[in-house]
């Protein structure tokens, strides 16, 4: 197997449930060692998010995040925890956490202390507002991230009120950009010689992806607003019904809404004075819908689709799980992976991305259980012995 790109860099995450967590599973799926410290007893609550448990009750939400990780558990509001956090921090080249801001601090772990036990440290902190600014010691869900960011005003119909995507988009945005804080921070180290701090918050993290939300209104007033499953302006670019389901179809570009009229027999129209432009198209944007769907409807998903992918349309059906698991092309590339597991035989989950040709990441480790690893880690980088690790078991701090 080839070496990843994160080998021999170690990791150990505080954090919980799905920001951090999230981080962790990305640096993890590139090579990086994770030791995920947990709280004793009850561990990370995510192992009790999701609709499927097993038997010890952890979800398989948890199966995909904890994967690639070892688990420790460590109460860390007991001094001794802390003592413990500190000896590993001292063998780490990042420490992750996604508590609210200052809760670090009140267990003698922040930053100037960390720093100084280990200049070379990266603490990733995770949060909803940030370590700074007036919100900054507010709890922060995803939920408010993507409201104050502006996702949620720009997603679901304009007569209706705003609504989710569906998924915790913000917890998974700000993990993302804290996984690459940190291998930016960590390629920083290797020309300074010195760690820093990665301050990656929620409502950021969604801010980041809106586009030309912002400027758009500053310099025009322009206000962007919800409109459902298409672009104002932006057209074809919808999902169509057909004989047995429906299709997306994506041509709102001229030399390719061409190609879509060749598709449909109906090469006329793209000298049509309706539809001859983009913003033709998009002033007529029901219209040309309804053109459409009438040419989709009459045909299945798979006839639709050949036609179009035939002359280079962008289209596709809407999958749900059980397309991707059959879908050949899924196949092919391995996107989903299938990890052995003691209760469930193999289990099915995303597989790594980013692809990289030379140093590939992958799943090398099932989740762990609550603790699995607590005594090897303890005994291999603490050198703590037998009667020490259980004098701390005994006492409830692991």
């Amino acid at each position: 197997m080839a070496e990843t790109a994160l080998a021999g860099i170690r990791v150990v995450e505080l954090g919980q449930v799905i920001a951090g967590p999230f981080c962790g599973q990305l640096l993890g799926d590139l090579g990086a060692d994770v030791i995920k410290v947990e709280p004793p007893r009850v561990g990370d609550v995510l192992r009790q998010w999701g609709r499927v448990h097993d038997t010890d009750g952890d979800s398989l939400w948890w199966r995909v995040t904890g994967r690639n990780k070892r688990s420790v558990t460590v109460d860390l509001r007991r001094p001794e925890g802390q003592d413990l956090v500190r000896r590993l921090v001292g063998r780490a080249d990042v420490l992750l956490e996604n508590f609210r801001p200052g809760t670090l601090e009140r267990w003698g772990l922040g930053w100037e202390e960390l720093s100084r036990l280990n200049e070379r440290l990266v603490l990733v902190r995770v949060s909803g507002f940030g370590q700074s600014g007036p919100y900054a010691k507010r709890a922060g869900y995803a939920a408010v991230g993507e409201a104050m960011g502006g996702l949620r005003a720009l997603t679901g119909y304009p007569d209706r009120p705003p609504t989710r995507v569906g998924l915790s988009i913000g917890d998974s945005l700000a993990g993302t950009m804290a996984a690459l804080g940190a291998v930016a921070a960590l390629q920083a180290r290797s020309r300074t010689g010195r760690g820093q701090v990665v301050d990656a918050s929620i409502f950021e993290s969604v801010l980041a992806m809106t586009e030309a939300l912002v400027p758009e209104w500053q310099v025009a007033e322009v206000r962007r607003e919800r409109s459902g499953p298409t672009l104002p302006g932006i057209a074809p670019s919808n999902v169509y019904p057909t004989a047995d389901g429906q299709v997306l179809i994506a041509a709102n570009q001229d030399s390719v809404f061409r190609r879509l009229t060749t598709a449909m027999g109906m090469p006329e129209l793209a000298d049509d004075p309706r539809f001859r432009d983009h913003r033709a198209r998009g002033d007529r944007q029901d219209e040309l819908d309804g053109i459409i769907a009438g040419w989709t409807r009459a045909r299945d998903s798979a006839e639709a689709l050949e036609s179009l992918h035939e002359v280079g349309v962008p289209a596709g059906l809407v999958y749900e799980p059980a397309d991707m698991l059959a879908d050949p092309h899924f196949q092919a590339r391995e996107s989903i992976v299938h990890v052995a597991d003691e209760e469930y035989g193999e289990v099915a989950m995303p597989a790594v991305v980013p692809r990289l040709s030379a140093t590939p990441g992958s799943v090398r480790r099932p989740a762990p259980r609550l603790g699995e690893h607590t005594d090897a880690v303890l005994t291999e980088l603490l050198d703590l012995s037998p009667q020490e690790i259980d004098d701390l078991r005994s006492a409830g701090v692991i």
